[in-house]
């Protein structure tokens, strides 16, 4: 008993400093990452943690316009993206839920398949295919594209949590004189609503991140984050300050939606997917 006691006063102590250690190690890299967004270009190699801040590599990212630009296309095309995953991936989570039919669990794997496949083996005939259907340099098609991205991530998270609420609840309702509309909206997307905020936040997460895609399949008119910051690397001088800055920027989105959606993000995590 008294072996069982030092362990847990140990483990006490222990724990809190392996965290904090762990915390220290992952954020490092976004620390050191604001750090060189506020250095001049002479003062990124000779000083560390002193040295005099400015807005400059700011104020160069965001004064030409082109980020700006690509800031909001990413943005439009994110949400898009996550809009019509989301739509599409709470119907075929559900149906491969609940229902039974031959091949759905072969049906289920293709679906994973496609967030898994590597994308430079399809970026290129999908590249021929865009300029014949003229969805080359467009919103529709990166979003249309996204969807082999998102789509799938969604369907698999969701899959699970609609596997997770009992099936009895469906069936009172039934037996309430609900029809199926009815059921799913008032009765199971609200048991499902943590799950749908974590997979579209994942989903926009892993659409705004996406490079190859953008790259290939848009020109001059549209564009990405993603892609425009190459301009602050594709040159004789590597400007590490507005690459710093133009990647502190592009985070923002994610952070931001991660800070407002967390009292949904804690609910799925610590109540469960059955409980409202």
């Amino acid at each position: 008993m008294t072996t069982e006691k030092n362990e847990t006063k140990i483990g006490k102590i222990i724990n809190p400093i392996l965290l904090t250690i762990y915390s220290i190690f992952a954020l490092f890299p976004l620390f050191w990452m604001v750090l060189l967004s506020f250095k001049r270009n002479d003062q990124m190699f000779n000083t560390t943690f002193i040295f005099t801040p400015t807005w400059d590599n700011f104020k160069s990212v965001l004064s030409g316009g082109t980020y700006a630009k690509a800031f909001l296309d990413s943005l439009i095309i994110g949400f898009g993206s996550v809009l019509i995953a989301v739509v599409v991936g709470v119907l075929g989570a559900y149906a491969l839920a609940r229902y039974e039919f031959k091949g759905k669990e072969s049906l289920a794997f293709t679906i994973l398949s496609f967030k898994f496949a590597p994308e430079i083996l399809v970026v290129l005939p999908l590249f021929m295919l865009y300029q014949r259907m003229g969805l080359y340099d467009t919103y529709i098609g990166l979003i249309w594209v996204y969807q082999l991205i998102v789509l799938p991530l969604i369907i698999w998270v969701l899959r699970g949590y609609f596997e997770d609420i009992p099936v009895e609840i469906e069936q009172a309702s039934q037996l309430d004189g609900y029809n199926w509309f009815q059921i799913f909206f008032k009765r199971v997307m609200p048991l499902a609503g943590p799950g749908v905020v974590a997979s579209a936040l994942l989903g926009f997460i892993f659409a705004w991140n996406n490079f190859t895609f953008p790259l290939i399949l848009t020109g001059f008119d549209i564009s990405t984050v993603t892609v425009v910051s190459l301009n602050y690397l594709a040159s004789d001088t590597v400007q590490y300050g507005q690459v710093a800055a133009a990647a502190l920027i592009s985070a923002l989105p994610a952070i931001i939606l991660t800070i407002f959606i967390q009292k949904h993000l804690v609910r799925g995590l610590s109540f469960g997917a059955i409980k409202q």
